[in-house]
C-alpha cells in the first residue's frame, strides 16, 4: 500500500479531515476592484425616460424655430404692408382724379370738367382705358394679396397664441385682424366695381350718365374705406 493510499485510510482514526481547498470569489477571474452599478430605474423604464427627453428636446426646438420663422415673416410683412399702402395711396389719387374729370363734384353731362375741356392731365383721360389708374390698380392689387398671404402665414403659425392671449399686444393684433376684414372686403368690392365701370356694366355715361356717376361715387367711398381701414391696421401695431 503506498503512503498517499494509508494515509487516507488512517485519517479518520487519527482525527484529521482533508477538505479540498476553497476558491473565493473574484480571485482568479475579477479584477482587484469591482464596479457596482445601481440603476434607480428597471431598463424599460429608463430607455422610456430617455425616449420622453429626447420628445420634449424636439418640441423644444420645433417651438424655438416657430418663433423664429414668424418673427422673420412679421417683419417682412410689415414692410409688405408699408408698401402695400403707399401704391394703394397712389391708386385711390389717380382715381379720385379720373372721377373729376368724368363727373366732377356733383357736375351734369354738360359741365363737368371733360365736357368743358378742363380735364386734369389732358382730354385724353376722358375715353378710353385710364392706363395710369388701372396699372396703379393691378400693382396694388398684386402687393396687397401677397402681403394677404403672409397675414394667413402669421394666423397658421402663432406659437404663442397671439390672436387669442390676453394682454396691450393681443388686443392690438384683435383689432388689427378686424380692420383686415374691413380692407379685405372692400378690395374685394373695389375690384369689382372698377371692372363693372371699365366695362360698361352699369351703363354708359351718355345714356346712364346719372347711374354712372352715383356707382363711380360709390367707387370713390368705398376705396377711401379701404385705404384709411388699411392705413388704421398699420399704424396700430407701428405705433
Amino acid at each position: 500500500m503506498s503512503g498517499l493510499a494509508a494515509l487516507l485510510l488512517a485519517s479518520p482514526f487519527l482525527g484529521m479531515q482533508l477538505q479540498a481547498p476553497t476558491l473565493q470569489s473574484g480571485a482568479w477571474f475579477a479584477p482587484g476592484q469591482v464596479v457596482e452599478i445601481d440603476a434607480t430605474l428597471p431598463l424599460p423604464q429608463l430607455l422610456q425616460a430617455r425616449d420622453a427627453q429626447s420628445e420634449e428636446d424636439a418640441e423644444e426646438e420645433a417651438y424655438a424655430n416657430a418663433v423664429r420663422q414668424r418673427a422673420e415673416l412679421g417683419q417682412v410683412h410689415r414692410a409688405m404692408g408699408i408698401v402695400t399702402w403707399a401704391a394703394m395711396t397712389v391708386t385711390v389719387g389717380l382715381g379720385l382724379v379720373q372721377y373729376y374729370n368724368l363727373y366732377g363734384f356733383g357736375n351734369g353731362r354738360d359741365d363737368n370738367p371733360c365736357a368743358t375741356g378742363n380735364a386734369i392731365f389732358g382730354q385724353d383721360q376722358c375715353w378710353g382705358t385710364p392706363y395710369p389708374h388701372l396699372v396703379s390698380a393691378v400693382v396694388t392689387t398684386a402687393l396687397y394679396s401677397t402681403t394677404l398671404a403672409m397675414s394667413i402665414g402669421l394666423l397658421v403659425n402663432d406659437p404663442n397664441q397671439v390672436l387669442t392671449g390676453r394682454g396691450a399686444y393681443s388686443d392690438r393684433i384683435r383689432i388689427h385682424s378686424v380692420l383686415a376684414l374691413v380692407h379685405l372686403a372692400g378690395m374685394l368690392a373695389q375690384t369689382f366695381i372698377g371692372i363693372g365701370l371699365a366695362n360698361n356694366w352699369f351703363g354708359d355715361r351718355t345714356n346712364d350718365y346719372d347711374s354712372m356717376q352715383t356707382v363711380a361715387a360709390v367707387h370713390q367711398v368705398i376705396g377711401w374705406t379701404t385705404w384709411a381701414a388699411l392705413g388704421a391696421a398699420g399704424a396700430i401695431m407701428l405705433f
